[in-house]
């Protein structure tokens, strides 16, 4: 019986182990063969693109936005909308957890820079003035921080596990 709960005990602390291993970073050197400049500067030193000249800022496909570094997923489309600022814009993360904010001070007003938990990617700032009926929280965004996984795609790349965050199609048709 001991031995039984022993190896299950073990079982469940393999899981988790590969659960919290998930989504790393890998290290600079590596980084700095698979990013963009713009990405690596974006997401390594906390530069900012350009408004309306990047990549995801007009998107209208379904699916979600992850990490460019880790892979670890940030935002969905279900929460996206158009801020008019040039950025990638979202109400919410996918879960809180994901994300960690703090004060930045590099301008002469105060912000709140976002940065994703398990990478430390830089990604932009959140905001006071999104849609007041999803809570008043904009998340403005980088694109050059975030790799976008299509609905479509989501299952074959792993991160099925997300789907339900969108109605079926017959749901969406009907809205």
């Amino acid at each position: 019986m001991k031995v039984g709960i022993f190896i299950l005990s073990l079982f469940f602390v393999s899981i988790l182990s590969a659960k919290e291993n998930e989504y790393v970073k890998p290290s600079d050197a590596e980084l700095k063969k698979t990013l963009t400049p713009l990405q690596y500067q974006c997401t390594q030193q906390a530069a900012t693109e350009r408004p309306f000249d990047n990549a995801y800022w007009n998107n209208k496909r379904d699916g979600i936005y992850v990490d460019i570094v880790s892979g670890e997923p940030l935002f969905s489309s279900t929460d996206k909308y158009d801020s008019g600022t040039g950025w990638p814009s979202f109400t919410k993360p996918i879960d809180d957890s994901v994300i960690v904010t703090r004060p930045d001070h590099e301008l002469s007003v105060e912000r709140t820079e976002l940065r994703s938990k398990k990478a430390n990617s830089h990604l932009g700032h959140l905001f006071d003035d999104g849609p007041k009926d999803k809570g008043g929280k904009r998340f403005c965004v980088n694109s050059a921080a975030l790799k976008f996984i299509p609905l479509e795609e989501m299952e074959a790349k792993g991160y099925g596990r997300y789907l339900s965050l969108f109605p079926k199609k017959e749901e969406r048709k009907k809205k």
